[in-house]
């Protein structure tokens, strides 16, 4: 697990996992730099290539040359293709920011609605995550094709029965942390794939740390890496089922922050 310490001055981190993204990645780093850009105090972002084989890290690179110097980007790099939980966990331990952020690469929450997560942070909590579900009972994932819907509902419902509950939207791919929050669970995560998302808020849930959920916009964007077959299928549900299987042992107590969190 990397040092508590952090960065002088890096108040934020944004990770974005990028898998052959080359065709918006420019757009994403640019949103991205200019909305940190305007929020006080120096950032971070943190792109981790999942072992792309088009031009994604070459295009993050160009771009880090001629980012401003309040928003450092950074390019980290897996070879070969290791999932999104492993790209999200490396990228998540390599942060230095006080508050920690990761995002997809598709902005399907838009990175403004990172506003709402540094509030919740700024209010105590451990980690803020984004959900799809509003206030008033609308479901951003209503926009989803009908069987990504119903997909979602009925692994949302084996989550709640084996795993966790009292969380409405565990997938949403827009969560925030402290610093000391996101070493502590990325530090214990163990699973790589995309239901690494259910496995770090076991392990919050578990250690009682405070958990606001927040909702946000989302859109759903074309384009998805997941391919849906028996096979995908099959590990999903190995891994859900492996999730306490892994964590059997009683977990370390997450350490004290060493700083108090930055005031917007």
């Amino acid at each position: 697990m990397p040092s508590e310490a952090s960065t002088p001055g890096v108040l934020r981190s944004i990770v974005i996992p990028a898998y052959n993204e080359e065709s918006r990645i420019t757009s994403t780093l640019e949103r991205t730099i200019a909305y940190l850009s305007a929020l006080p105090g120096a950032s971070e972002i943190i792109v981790v290539d999942d072992g792309s084989r088009d031009a994604t890290g070459a295009i993050v690179q160009a771009k880090a040359a001629t980012a401003p110097d309040q928003v450092r980007l950074r390019l980290l790099r897996h070879y070969p293709n290791q999932g999104k939980g492993a790209s999200v966990r490396e990228g998540c331990l390599a942060a230095q920011g006080r508050y920690i952020l990761f995002t997809d690469a598709d902005l399907a929450t838009p990175i403004e609605e990172a506003d709402k997560l540094w509030s919740a942070l700024d209010q105590g909590y451990d980690l803020a995550i984004g959900s799809r579900v509003q206030p008033d009972g609308r479901d951003m994932r209503a926009s989803q094709p009908l069987y990504r819907r119903w997909l979602g509902k009925l692994y949302h419902a084996f989550v709640a029965l084996v795993v966790l509950r009292g969380i409405t939207d565990t997938q949403c791919g827009f969560k925030a942390f402290t610093r000391q929050a996101a070493h502590y669970l990325f530090g214990a995560q163990q699973l790589e794939g995309i239901v690494f998302d259910t496995e770090v808020l076991f392990l919050a849930q578990r250690a009682r740390l405070r958990i606001a959920q927040v909702p946000v916009v989302w859109t759903n964007v074309g384009g998805s890496r997941m391919q849906v077959t028996p096979g995908h299928a099959f590990t999903v549900l190995r891994d859900l089922l492996s999730i306490r299987l892994l964590h059997l042992r009683e977990p370390s107590p997450m350490r004290a922050p060493d700083e108090s969190p930055p005031r917007r």
